[in-house]
């Protein structure tokens, strides 16, 4: 049998992929709550180290992989306009504290973008890596898009993206607790921004305050960042 009949076998048809998709989530969500829901291990790391363990294991390229499972990021930009409902529901409060939250967007919103772009220009990144980490905070429906458009890799971009919201929803919690912060709103609003759906999740854990100004904060990062780093970048001419 030739090593690749497998993988071939598996690709001839993109239902594989989207049933071990799910597969891998249903598992990811079992485990979550048998180790009774920890911040810092949420369901869906458990799901990707699930799914990356069975493609090494059967020897299936993730490249063949994201191609039979793209179809479901189309979701993703319905699953996000769907968090329109909480944000019509907290509509009294968004609007009481509209004010701050103007000021604070644009400036958490860009060292979302800069810390991350520093620190990997500190340490010799190439320009597609720097490209592929600039959107680490915005939703993935804009992401992808920001990256492709700046000339990043969506592959890296994805695991930035799980990696960022898995920290957010870890520490934007223990920051709250060291700096006394009680407010489930400001909390909220730091875990979309910061850590888009994964943190927009975790938000909703929390109250339907918290998960209404993270959608907020999701929706309100990503057009800021779409409309501003493609600007940016060509203006800094990074990579080029």
């Amino acid at each position: 049998m030739p090593a690749n009949a497998l993988p071939d076998a598996l690709t001839a048809t993109p239902l594989f992929a989207v049933g071990l998709t799910f597969t891998a989530y249903l598992l990811g969500n079992l485990v979550f709550k048998k180790l009774k829901q920890p911040t810092w291990l949420p369901a869906i790391l458990i799901a990707a180290l699930l799914l990356a363990a069975i493609l090494a294991i059967i020897g299936l390229p993730y490249a063949a992989y994201r191609q039979d499972a793209s179809w479901l990021t189309v979701l993703l930009g319905p699953a996000t306009v769907a968090l329109g409902m909480p944000l019509y529901q907290q509509m009294p409060h968004i609007r009481a504290l509209w004010r701050p939250l103007t000021i604070c967007l644009p400036i958490a919103a860009s060292l979302a973008a800069c810390y991350a772009l520093a620190i990997a220009w500190l340490m010799g990144s190439s320009p597609q890596i720097l490209a592929s980490l600039a959107a680490k905070s915005v939703t993935a429906p804009i992401a992808i898009g920001i990256t492709e458009q700046i000339g990043g890799s969506v592959a890296l971009l994805l695991g930035a993206l799980l990696v960022t919201g898995v920290a957010t929803a870890a520490f934007v919690g223990l920051a709250a607790r060291l700096l006394k912060i009680d407010d489930d709103r400001i909390i909220g609003f730091a875990l979309g921004l910061n850590g888009h759906a994964i943190g927009t999740v975790r938000a909703f854990e929390i109250s339907p305050a918290a998960g209404a100004f993270a959608s907020l904060g999701m929706s309100l990062t990503g057009i800021f960042t779409a409309l501003i780093l493609p600007l940016a970048w060509r203006l800094i001419g990074v990579g080029g």
